[in-house]
């Protein structure tokens, strides 16, 4: 079952929702994949330094965990082929113009983008006008 590759035919059928909660993006030195199941992440990634997770905020206040800022994420909700071409960078541009950083994760299903929690709305409003003018 594979996703949609041609990126106006994205761009259109997107339907960027924002998630309830916050998250935050967490660093564990030197642990691998399957460390902290506690924290239940949602995403988890092994880099060479350690393990990536992001989890809900509470969840990392919760267990007492430092971390650098709270984000929120932003699924966009149309089912995009892993080999697209430009579905990143064209979310990357709309977010860029409006000065909002993005950290950007790829599922099978989604992409899923997430943004400082203060800017929230202005991503998500930004990312509506996107797929409604890849409409015209």
């Amino acid at each position: 079952m594979s996703g949609i590759e041609n990126l106006d035919e994205l761009l259109t059928s997107m339907e960027p929702s924002l998630r309830e909660g916050e998250f935050a993006f967490l660093t564990f030195p030197g642990q691998v994949y399957g460390a902290q199941p506690q924290l239940n992440p949602v995403a988890s990634f092994a880099e060479r330094e350690g393990l990536t997770l992001v989890v809900p905020v509470e969840r990392a206040e919760a267990a007492q965990i430092d971390f650098d800022g709270a984000y929120r994420m932003i699924s966009l909700n149309v089912h995009s082929s892993l080999s697209a071409v430009g579905l990143t960078a064209a979310v990357a541009v709309a977010l860029t113009e409006k000065g909002i950083s993005a950290n950007v994760v790829a599922a099978y299903y989604h992409d899923h983008i997430f943004v400082p929690a203060n800017r929230a709305e202005q991503a998500l409003a930004a990312l509506k006008v996107l797929s409604s003018e890849s409409q015209s």
